[in-house]
């Protein structure tokens, strides 16, 4: 991408204070860069306190029989990981991190359109997040339901579900006033000579995400309400003694969660389309041809949420059609990683630790989107489902597809954020000791499944001793891998080397910058002339 604009070097938007000190000087900036960051920080912490909760339940995995925890405890358990490792940390995690910092400066944008609101997004999901942790603390006790809140049982469980449910309400508002500020901001405030198909593919990820996020979050919000409602006046929306019906709870779940799973995984696509090119030195294959399955996938994954309801009970034509649209929404996909197979070929490969990351992501992603098409099929899904394989299925997807290309991307514009480099080597070990933990945890899983171990019991039979034992280990391995990443990230932002504007030669607009950015990102806005990723 060229662009006219002069060298003139401001103070980067760390040191500009704003006429407020420490911390308020970031709580109550509307700098999109800062708003990004704090995002950033709460959903490391969440992430590693979510972590923490799925080490002790692998633990407890280790062999047949209490080990460390006794059955309500563990209920509690993975309750409680998955609000918080869905609701905290992966739906907001790449487009509140990475589209707050990024969006701007890859269109050529001074801010988001609605700067005030955006910190208000930030300060909706701090308010969410608290009411959450709250459950845990208070009452009777640490929600015990799952995170999908099933009815009948979330309004009859004597555990203190109201908190971690109308926190759940207020974080879909964060969502939706993000997505909606996304979609203004890209619409309104592209530089000139910006035409849609000049925008680069992250970018064009965020907006069909901002789409999800505002259509789809108020159906789960209203239906977190009718959930309120049932525990505290009774009415009778899904309960069967009054008239309910419990798989109406169901269907309005999953009408948002299905379209949620895309919240997650587009901006993660978006992250490999950017980072692909920049260590292949070509030009996307198909640019066009991203942007459309990126919009394919935002508008068929509306109508596919009822492959996770094949054995709940409906009629045959419902079952036929969700199951056809299952195996539809898999076509848009497989472009995307037919395109950025196509792009390596032949490039000039410069492989870094970003670009590890992120052949990673395609490499799990696949085994997930293919054990996916096991579950939209009619005949298999009857047998896996519920089991341990739909657990495997699912962190495939959500943390070895999100997952690893949040860490793609933050390993790609760290250098952009903080103006410093880290080291290397030690990040190289990190990720491949992450990549064989992430493998050796979920793998076994789906053998496990595939036997028949149902997903969320406290204890299992003899049989099942040996894949859960490698399993757990694999927990072990992950965290410890996760470890060594993370402090490599913390050490590199206060002591790593100054880093260049543009280590990796990237040619989207926020490569032009200082590292660093400065507090309004450019001296004037620039004048775009060609598309992105052109490389020579």
């Amino acid at each position: 991408m060229t662009i006219e604009t002069t060298g003139k070097v401001y103070k980067s938007f760390f040191e500009e204070k704003g006429g407020k000190k420490g911390i308020f000087a970031w709580i109550f900036s509307t700098d999109h860069k800062r708003i990004g960051l704090l995002y950033f920080y709460s959903i490391i912490t969440f992430f590693v306190t979510g972590a923490t909760l799925g080490l002790l339940m692998k633990l407890e995995l280790i062999a047949p029989g209490e080990t460390i925890v006794k059955a309500q405890t563990y209920n509690s358990l993975f309750t409680v990981h998955g609000v918080i490792m869905i609701f905290l940390v992966v739906i907001p995690g790449i487009p509140a991190v990475f589209g707050n910092f990024l969006l701007p400066l890859q269109i050529g944008a001074e801010d988001v359109a609605f700067p005030r609101l955006n910190l208000f997004s930030w300060w909706i999901y701090v308010a969410g997040a608290v009411l959450v942790l709250l459950s845990l603390f208070t009452g009777t006790g640490a929600p015990d339901t799952g995170w999908t809140f099933y009815a009948p049982y979330s309004f009859k469980t004597s555990t203190n579900m109201l908190p971690a449910v109308l926190g759940a309400f207020i974080l879909g508002f964060s969502s939706i006033l993000t997505g909606l500020n996304f979609i203004v901001t890209i619409h309104r405030m592209r530089a000139p000579g910006m035409t849609w198909f000049r925008m680069p593919l992250f970018p064009w990820t965020l907006y069909g995400t901002g789409w999800i996020q505002l259509l789809a979050t108020p159906v789960i919000g209203i239906t977190l309400l009718m959930v309120v409602g049932e525990r505290l006046f009774n009415i009778g929306f899904f309960d069967p003694a009054l008239g309910g019906d419990p798989i109406l709870y169901q269907h309005l779940f999953w009408i948002y969660s299905h379209p949620a799973v895309y919240i997650m995984i587009l901006p993660a696509m978006g992250v490999i389309s950017e980072i692909i090119p920049t260590f292949a030195r070509k030009t996307i294959f198909g640019y066009k041809a991203i942007v459309l399955s990126t919009l394919a996938i935002a508008f068929v994954g509306y109508f596919v949420w009822g492959h996770h309801m094949f054995t709940s009970g409906m009629s045959g034509t419902a079952l036929f059609t969700f199951s056809i649209l299952t195996f539809l929404v898999a076509i848009p996909s497989a472009i995307k990683v037919f395109n950025w197979v196509s792009t390596l070929h032949k490039g000039s490969i410069y492989p870094s630790l970003p670009f590890f990351w992120a052949i990673s992501f395609i490499f799990v992603f696949m085994i997930g989107g293919l054990s996916g098409l096991v579950l939209g099929s009619l005949a298999t899904d009857v047998h896996v489902h519920d089991t341990h394989f739909v657990v495997a299925h699912f962190h495939y997807i959500v943390f070895g597809g999100t997952g690893f290309a949040f860490f793609a991307a933050i390993h790609y514009w760290f250098p952009k954020i903080y103006g410093r480099m880290y080291n290397m080597t030690i990040g190289k070990i990190g990720w491949i000791i992450v990549f064989l933990g992430f493998n050796t945890l979920y793998g076994p899983m789906f053998y496990l499944g595939i036997k028949g171990m149902p997903r969320r019991y406290f204890d299992y039979l003899k049989e099942y001793t040996d894949f859960n034992v490698i399993s757990s280990v694999g927990a072990m391995i992950l965290i410890t891998g996760m470890v060594i990443v993370i402090v490599n990230l913390i050490y590199a932002g206060f002591k790593g080397e100054k880093a260049v504007a543009n280590p990796w030669g990237g040619s989207t607009l926020e490569w032009t910058v200082p590292s660093p950015p400065p507090l309004e990102n450019f001296e004037k806005i620039p004048e775009v002339t060609t598309g992105p990723y052109t490389y020579s």
